[in-house]
């Protein structure tokens, strides 16, 4: 193949495994009565950039290689060959990369082995915990659960945290495979209990130490199914998938959420951004008192660059952003609810506040940052959105009135 030539090789790539699949065997059809022999894994070596690397040979080369390294590894790719994506074929069962090519390891020009050098293992071991998909562009299990079978056969990408670890179970075919199964719980604060299924060996490895109930995943690509013997909906790992474990910027993102515990009124708020032009976060007890949602599509649903948050359209194939991190690159985008809303309570109403994917959809707890930086002279923006409790706000709105009596 053209895309193969000696032209077409790198001399060295140095990277860190964060996804790889089980090993499979198809008949050749060069050598009659003979297999050839496959797996997949896919290398990170920077924040933004990471692609899929496949292996093919005999049973020897390809089993002893698989079995060489596993996800969270770092390893060393010396004289891999350069091929263009072929996405009507068997890329598009890999999981989807920034780059237009991928890697092809074999036998007679490759080599494959963990890497050595201390200061590469310590530069590339902290991107294991960056998702390779938009950290915040996930569907919680609750809008899973609600939309039920509108779902059924969808790729999306999950944010949740282990609930338990199931059994490990093989099995035998009728055909005389051999699988094998563990079922994984899931829960976030809108659903207790939600099943996860790995069939893949290497998924079930990667599940089997996780701690319960220590533990938050960020799975990018996930089928959804619906499972008629449970009568419910069911994630499952495949080929696609990527799973990040204790995601370091949706930690990061529910400290920061969980730590917001002051309270104001709408018009402290209002005073104090007038006086701080930093970012001020804070909790509001109000009503939503404008949510304009009979506008055109085009004003209440936007789709956004994954790398720099810029507005792009569809009909572009890279973000305009000059500054954008995957400037150059095929654009990889996120679409969703991007609503301009009012809050009002007894001192005002804080206009025009940002209220955007996936707490538009999630709506659960409520927090405002104020910019006095907009043209409309101070702006918020909805970090969380849920229903007050009426006896928490009665608590709070009897304390701020006594504070200014």
């Amino acid at each position: 193949m053209h895309s193969r030539c000696p032209c077409n090789v790198f001399q060295k790539v140095a990277g860190i495994i964060i996804g790889k699949t089980d090993v499979k065997s198809f008949p050749d059809r060069k050598n009659i009565g003979m297999d050839r022999f496959t797996f997949g894994f896919t290398v990170k070596d920077s924040p933004d950039f990471f692609i899929n690397v496949s292996t093919w040979g005999n049973d020897a080369y390809v089993n002893g290689l698989a079995s060489s390294f596993n996800i969270g590894d770092c390893v060393t790719i010396e004289n891999p060959l350069v091929a263009t994506k072929d996405l009507e074929k068997g890329d598009r069962f890999c999981p989807a990369t920034p780059s237009h090519y991928r890697l092809l390891v074999t036998e007679a020009h490759s080599q494959v082995c963990l890497c050595a050098d201390m200061d590469t293992i310590d530069r590339l071991l902290p991107l294991i915990h960056l998702p390779v998909k938009d950290s915040r562009d996930f569907y919680s299990l609750g809008d899973i659960v609600a939309n039920g079978q509108k779902l059924d056969g969808s790729v999306i990408n999950i944010l949740a945290a282990v609930k338990s670890v199931g059994h490990f179970k093989q099995f035998t075919t009728s055909d005389g495979r051999r699988g094998q199964r563990l079922e994984v719980r899931l829960f976030d604060d809108s659903v207790l209990s939600f099943p996860l299924v790995c069939w893949d060996r290497e998924a079930i490895q990667l599940m089997q130490p996780l701690i319960p109930r220590e533990t938050v995943l960020f799975i990018a690509d996930a089928k959804i199914s619906f499972d008629s013997f449970r009568s419910g909906m069911v994630a499952t790992v495949n080929s696609k998938s990527i799973i990040t474990v204790n995601p370091v910027q949706v930690l990061l993102f529910w400290s920061a959420v969980e730590s917001i515990t002051d309270v104001y009124t709408v018009s402290q708020l209002m005073q104090k951004a007038r006086e701080n032009p930093e970012a001020l976060f804070g909790i509001t007890y109000s009503f939503i008192s404008k949510l304009d949602l009979d506008s055109s599509a085009s004003k209440v649903i936007k789709t956004r660059c994954s790398k720099c948050k810029f507005l792009v359209t569809e009909d572009l194939n890279s973000c305009i952003n000059q500054l954008c991190p995957g400037k150059g690159q095929i654009v990889s985008a996120t679409t969703g609810f991007d609503l301009l809303v009012d809050f009002t309570d007894h001192t005002g109403t804080l206009h025009a506040c940002s209220l955007r994917s996936p707490v538009a959809e999630k709506a659960l707890g409520c927090t405002i940052i104020p910019s006095p930086k907009m043209k409309s002279g101070i702006r918020g923006m909805v970090l969380d959105c849920s229903l007050a409790d009426p006896g928490e706000v009665k608590q709070h709105m009897s304390a701020l009135l006594q504070q200014r009596l």
